[in-house]
């Protein structure tokens, strides 16, 4: 397994702005750790003291079925072509919509797919094509700056290992557990607010933070189900579980979710055909 990357190289990599105005690769990093040691936005200070005692074995085994038979072959939202591109999305995807970074991937993409075509690009160059995108100017500095270091310490391969993941700049234990999971089929489960909002409300697993939720809810997803699991519960949270207005009428587990103000089906107004399902921008953009 290639060695972890040197302070040097990662310095050589993504070269560091003043203290006061350093917005690179550590920058990005050091926020996203501040982050994920804090409850979701949305359940800061809404979380119970006490811990809700979970579902037992046997519901949680139909909740993924039930997850599992709606949506045989879960996919992510990102659009991507093969690991790197994958993982330049998902490095994108940060605090911005699926949808926003898919439109500038697809012109990004046709002249850059690989670490090496990203590197000759350059910095300049993926900002004139991902501008559109928020915090566009630290993103494309550590698009760069990883692709140098998969180029001259991986051969130009996006590594297999959620470790050596974590340590490319702009990649955080989410970006990296959603690699390995999506490119390599590691069962991993990358919790963003969609999994954290379902899990609390079910609930499968209880934690103050995204780490805690993960570190306790891996381990009892059935084995069966946990390769897509991280899916199921994202695409769940995005489309049905919404955080402003769940639509529990149309859920498939609903019978089986605890969850106390579960939303009736609005009745359409007169003359009027009932309300269609709708999208609600994501929280925090993870596939």
């Amino acid at each position: 397994m290639p060695a972890k990357n040197s302070p040097k190289t990662r310095e050589d990599a993504a070269p560091a702005k003043p203290a006061s105005k350093k917005v690179g690769a550590e920058t990005v990093k050091a926020k996203a750790k501040a982050k994920s040691a804090k409850p979701a936005a949305k359940f800061a200070g809404t979380l119970p003291k006490k811990p809700p005692k979970p579902v037992d074995a046997a519901t949680r085994h139909e909740i993924f079925r039930r997850l599992a038979a709606a949506n045989p072959d879960p996919r992510s939202d990102l659009e991507y072509t093969n690991p790197f591109t994958l993982l330049v999305a998902v490095v994108l995807s940060a605090q911005a919509t699926d949808a926003g970074v898919n439109k500038a991937t697809r012109r990004l993409f046709a002249v850059a797919d690989t670490p090496a075509a990203m590197l000759a690009l350059g910095e300049e160059g993926v900002k004139e094509h991902i501008k559109t995108i928020g915090l566009f100017n630290a993103k494309a500095k550590n698009v760069v700056a990883l692709s140098r270091i998969l180029v001259e310490e991986h051969g130009g391969a996006v590594p297999p290992s959620r470790a050596v993941l974590e340590n490319l700049p702009g990649v955080g234990k989410k970006t990296a557990a959603v690699v390995v999971n999506v490119a390599f089929g590691e069962a991993t489960i990358a919790v963003d607010t969609h999994i954290f909002r379902v899990s609390h409300r079910i609930p499968l697993a209880y934690g103050r933070t995204t780490d805690a939720i993960e570190a306790a809810l891996t381990p009892i997803v059935p084995e069966e189900f946990r390769r897509n699991a991280h899916h199921w519960l994202i695409l769940h949270g995005r489309y049905v579980c919404k955080a402003r207005k769940p639509e529990c009428w149309r859920c498939v587990i609903a019978d089986l979710c605890r969850f106390a103000d579960k939303t009736p089906e609005p009745k359409p107004a007169k003359g009027k055909a009932a309300a269609q399902p709708t999208i609600e921008p994501d929280e925090e953009s993870l596939p």
